[in-house]
């Protein structure tokens, strides 16, 4: 622990506070909309809160510190939106569809397959996705400035100031200056906010098959494809090579413990851990894992307080949220996309990949990061046959 707090700095302190930020103002209201779809109370609500943070906030602490690397898990945002549309399924059907989906997770992780299959995907296409995923946050934080043209051109301001003289402190800089200038517009309501502890509710499980097919599998297969893909290569594209088989099997372990409670399902997280793994969070690559674990601390606390979720989602205008994660996400944007067009040979296919990830398309309820390694993967391989049999 000493080594931790000798690694610690303020900037991946920071980085950990904007991550948190981020995932929760960015998609708490889906996952409010997927427990009111299923009939909880707001009692169980409170407890969904409790046991996604306690499950983000342990998992991110333990496994950084496990291996001083930093990995940051998340709840399944896409995992959330087919739970909010799901119809005729009861809460106790859903919390036993949950724990099949955490005992499938827990199988493709700790018996090598989900590995083994990102193992068959190229760095170029891997940062491409990458790329891809996060430039959609750059986009919207620039679209953000028809809403609060003087909130994100300030920030942008610090921004472009930061970088030139506090290169390593820009993204707390953007922070301070945005909700300095919400503050002076009224837009900030931090005296709202109404600090009160969750209590977990245990629903018991139920089985039916119509919960096995309708919530089960679909919530399996949008988080492997369009959370824990992604998040793998983010790991990948800033240089870290974590462990994968391990660390998706623990978020299944995870979720099926805190399935009763609300915990519907962790993954590897990719936007926010970004945020983590940048060099915006330190200049050494050794010491960017204080940054994860200071985001599973919060996590756990925020967890703890799960009622003031609602309230502190209120407390930040969206604008200053979309701003801060596009500009603290740039410098990943950029270093994605270099490594996404390094090699000529993957160049194309890559490209495809960056296009179609950042399409935000959706088909059979998968995400577009899923769609955008397979068209570039067999775009890839189809090249490369060519090329193989013309010689």
């Amino acid at each position: 622990m000493r080594q931790v707090w000798r690694d610690f700095s303020l900037s991946t302190g920071m980085a950990g506070l904007v991550a948190v930020l981020v995932g929760f103002t960015s998609s708490a209201a889906i996952v409010f909309s997927a427990a009111q779809a299923l009939g909880a109370t707001p009692a169980q609500m409170v407890s969904w809160m409790w046991a996604l943070g306690i499950g983000m906030g342990m998992t991110s602490l333990v496994l950084s510190l496990w291996y001083r690397q930093p990995v940051l898990t998340a709840w399944s945002t896409p995992g959330a939106a087919v739970l909010a549309v799901s119809q005729g399924v009861s809460l106790p059907e859903a919390t036993g569809a949950f724990m099949v989906c955490a005992l499938l997770t827990m199988v493709v992780g700790f018996s090598g397959w989900f590995e083994r299959l990102m193992g068959q995907i190229p760095l170029a296409l891997a940062s491409a996705l990458l790329a891809g995923v996060l430039a959609r946050f750059a986009l919207d934080a620039v679209g953000a400035v028809v809403h609060a043209p003087a909130l994100v051109m300030a920030m942008t301001g610090a921004y472009v100031l930061g970088r030139r003289w506090w290169p390593r402190w820009s993204v707390p800089v953007v922070l301070l200056v945005g909700m300095g200038v919400a503050a002076l517009q009224g837009q900030l309501h931090l005296s709202s906010i109404v600090w009160t502890w969750a209590l977990p509710v245990w629903v018991n499980p139920a089985w039916s098959w119509a919960a096995m097919v309708g919530v089960a599998l679909p919530l399996f297969v949008v988080t492997m494809a369009s959370q824990n893909l992604p998040g793998v290569a983010a790991q990948r594209a800033s240089g870290f090579d974590i462990p994968v088989s391990p660390v998706v099997g623990a978020t299944g372990l995870a979720s099926f413990c805190l399935a009763p409670f609300g915990g519907y399902a962790l993954n590897l997280a990719a936007i926010t851990a970004a945020i983590c793994m940048g060099q915006e969070s330190h200049a050494d690559p050794t010491r960017r894992y204080t940054a994860s674990v200071t985001a599973g601390v919060v996590y756990i606390a925020l967890g703890l307080a799960g009622g003031t979720i609602v309230s502190l989602m209120a407390a930040f205008p969206q604008a200053l949220v979309l701003a801060v994660a596009g500009l603290a996400l740039l410098g990943t944007i950029a270093s994605g996309l270099s490594a996404a067009v390094k090699d000529e040979q993957q160049r194309d296919a890559a490209l495809l990949t960056f296009l179609v990830t950042l399409s935000g398309v959706t088909v059979a309820g998968v995400g577009s990061a899923f769609w955008g390694v397979v068209v570039g993967g067999l775009a890839q391989w189809f090249w490369t046959r060519r090329q193989a049999g013309s010689h």
